[in-house]
């Protein structure tokens, strides 16, 4: 087994997808090669950071049994390839950025041999089939039906994760006002999440050397709560930094690029909410 098949074998590992022959196979060739082990970490990293993105959600039955039934139809790649084949698994390892090891010969019986324990029939999965495999069983198996994608997941401002959870919350509450110029903003608060947000549409670009600061005025004092820049559009989702309290009044200035300099509004507010 040469360390692209073991790599192929660590993803179906950490999948606990592999056959018993393909499984004792894998731990056979993890002894006599400890250093491969990084494709095991690598693995199981990934497989654990998909699955930890959503919750579980357990496939229809049907379904589980018509994949399995399709993998168990694919044809077994030889472990002998031809120079094309060699050439396009070579295209698709350097891709992922791994490189298989360079194992040169030694002396008979030197210590620096790499043992490469024979793979079991039908081992020899093929990088292409092994990833189309493990994305097929993520896919039922991990994120489910209807589920939004990892890549959703994993790249969602937490402007909108905290607006999620403030709209999913019991005593979430939101006010709305409308400046004279049209610009519409909407203040999101829950006490319960101790998280406030602040949504514009329409509101006015400003010049490269300001921005806009967000504040809780709270008894009268504000305290800063970040800045924000809306898009070409003039829409923002904006989370306010800090713990949001019942009673806040929710503010916006206009300050200097990257926000106040000593901590307290240099102006008076463009957006002034009550929370009460």
């Amino acid at each position: 087994m040469n360390e692209r098949d073991f790599a192929d074998l660590a993803a179906g590992h950490a999948l606990n997808a592999l056959s018993d022959a393909d499984e004792r196979a894998f731990q056979e060739a993890l002894a006599g090669n400890p250093l491969w082990d990084r494709h095991v970490r690598d693995a199981s990293d990934a497989v654990a950071a998909i699955s930890d993105t959503v919750d579980p959600v357990e496939p229809p039955a049907a379904v589980r049994a018509a994949l399995f039934a399709r993998i168990s139809e694919l044809p077994q790649q030889s472990t002998t390839a031809t120079d094309e084949g060699d050439a396009f698994d070579d295209e698709d390892y350097a891709a992922l950025g791994v490189a298989p090891a360079t194992v040169q010969n030694s002396p008979q019986g030197s210590d620096s041999d790499v043992v490469a324990p024979a793979a079991s029939a039908g081992s020899s999965w093929g990088l292409r089939r092994w990833f189309t495999l493990a994305a097929s069983i993520v896919a039922v198996l991990v994120l489910g039906f209807g589920a939004v994608t990892v890549g959703q997941q994993l790249t969602r401002p937490a402007s909108l994760i905290a607006l999620e959870q403030i709209e999913n919350a019991p005593d979430a509450q939101s006010t709305t006002t409308t400046m004279p110029d049209g610009t519409t903003v909407t203040a999101h608060w829950s006490a319960a999440t101790g998280q406030s947000v602040l949504v514009t549409d329409d509101m006015p670009a400003l010049p490269a050397e300001q921005t806009y600061e967000l504040w809780f005025v709270r008894e009268g004092t504000p305290i800063a709560a970040g800045v924000f820049d809306p898009d070409a559009s003039g829409d923002a989702t904006a989370v306010l930094d800090g713990q949001y309290r019942s009673g806040d009044l929710i503010a916006v200035t206009v300050e200097p690029a990257g926000g106040s300099p000593d901590g307290t509004p240099s102006s008076d507010p463009v957006v002034l909410l009550a929370t009460a």
